[in-house]
């Protein structure tokens, strides 16, 4: 999947520097990632949070929550910014098919777009969601970067760990840390420094294009045992920060980084107890 994801995004990438379409690009990559295989339109066991409008084109959240059908349970959930240069935003792999799953991401984003995310199952079942996102038409994806370069690379992979008691919660509330000394921990926050760079942006000095080098993959284990891999692209928003719902009763957490670059990290956090 991964690979395909890759040449989705030249094939967009390139038609995005051609003529302008006339219709949705949501047919394109469907059949690219999915082929002939059936998509369940509309589905209520996908529900994609996003704002009716970007606030800020270069750090919009999105997220979504899925639970499987009876008798399924979910495998991957991908995240499609359908005209973005990259429009596979994320891809969520599960270490092991759950009855639920849900997350939230900071993106940027290119333009007004629609949106939709798909969950797939351990019996083969492509469920999606879709909305449509209004933006300010920054075009956030050739935007130059908000940190200096030499700033950035000094802190690029560092990375802040939360237990949280809900996905939407304040990370640094009263509330937080003490659901998480109590142990009722039900999400884990990722907050990354990484510049993001698009490959797209033009230094507004030398006027040449920054390289591209963004965050590759991001790997989650907890107590000892990995959960969940999220592959991303450039879509994802400068310092993007992640975060996923996790089951009861976890007490420690690792995460692993990987960029573009080869540049690895890790970072761990633990409940106070343990």
């Amino acid at each position: 999947m991964k690979r395909a994801m890759l040449a989705l995004a030249a094939v967009i990438m390139i038609s995005a520097n051609g003529p302008a379409r006339a219709q949705s690009a949501w047919p394109d990559i469907q059949d690219a990632l999915f082929g002939d295989a059936p998509v369940i339109a509309h589905s209520t066991q996908v529900r994609l949070d996003a704002p009716y409008r970007a606030t800020d084109d270069a750090r919009t959240a999105l997220g979504g929550h899925v639970t499987a059908p009876p008798g399924q349970k979910i495998t991957t959930v991908m995240l499609m910014i359908d005209e973005n240069p990259a429009p596979v935003a994320a891809e969520f792999q599960l270490a092991e098919p759950r009855s639920e799953f849900a997350f939230s991401l900071t993106t940027r984003i290119n333009g007004q777009t629609p949106l939709h995310l798909v969950a797939l199952t351990d019996a083969g079942e492509r469920h999606m969601a879709e909305a449509y996102l209004k933006t300010s038409g920054q075009g956030a994806c050739a935007a130059p970067p908000g940190t200096n370069p030499e700033d950035a690379l000094a802190t690029l992979g560092d990375m802040e760990l939360a237990f949280l008691p809900a996905l939407d919660a304040p990370s640094k509330s009263v509330n937080t840390r003490l659901a998480a000394l109590a142990g009722k921990v039900t999400a884990l926050d990722v907050d990354i420094s990484h510049p993001s760079h698009s490959g797209l942006a033009m230094d507004q000095i030398t006027l040449l294009y920054v390289p591209m080098r963004v965050v590759d993959e991001v790997a989650i284990s907890l107590d000892n045992a990995p959960y969940v891999t999220m592959t991303g692209s450039i879509s994802l928003s400068e310092n993007p920060r992640l975060r996923v719902s996790i089951p009861d009763g976890v007490s420690t957490a690792e995460v692993m980084l990987r960029d573009t670059d080869g540049t690895i990290s890790h970072a761990r956090t633990s409940l106070a107890a343990y």
